[in-house]
């Protein structure tokens, strides 16, 4: 198991039609040598935790430029605590005014990449943060 793939869902939610960006970070994490799920545009939260159960995703990243990130980021947190999928991990990029930073944090979310981030960061985020569940403290 030590070798399977790290399985990312990247969703774009709400009415943003620009997706250019999720298929940029798609790529790169494919490449990087995960396996990627990308949902397409306007997805709901509903439709997005839905597609993440159904894969068995470990991480979610969600591309928000439409600035309805403090709608949605909460609701898809609390439909994957509803459906106890607490050790998936939320990330969100796109246009987040850092003003929103915090309480998207404190909402769950692991990280925030707003635009001109490398994508090595991203690929290092994930690899570290998905490697380190379930092994136990200082083993």
């Amino acid at each position: 198991m030590a070798d399977a793939k790290i399985r990312v869902l990247v969703a774009k939610p709400g009415l943003d039609g620009h997706d250019r960006g999720a298929k940029v970070i798609a790529r790169a994490l494919r490449d990087a040598g995960m396996e990627v799920i990308y949902t397409g545009l306007r997805q709901t939260p509903e439709m997005i935790v839905s597609a993440a159960l159904q894969e068995d995703v470990q991480v979610i990243g969600l591309s928000i430029l439409s600035g309805a990130h403090n709608a949605i980021v909460p609701r898809v947190m609390e439909l994957l605590k509803q459906n106890k999928m607490d050790d998936v991990i939320v990330l969100v990029g796109g246009i987040i005014p850092d003003q929103d930073v915090d309480g998207l944090k404190k909402a769950g979310v692991a990280a925030i990449f707003q635009p001109g981030t490398a994508m090595d960061d991203i690929v290092k985020f994930i690899r570290t943060n998905v490697k380190g569940q379930g092994v136990p403290a200082g083993g």
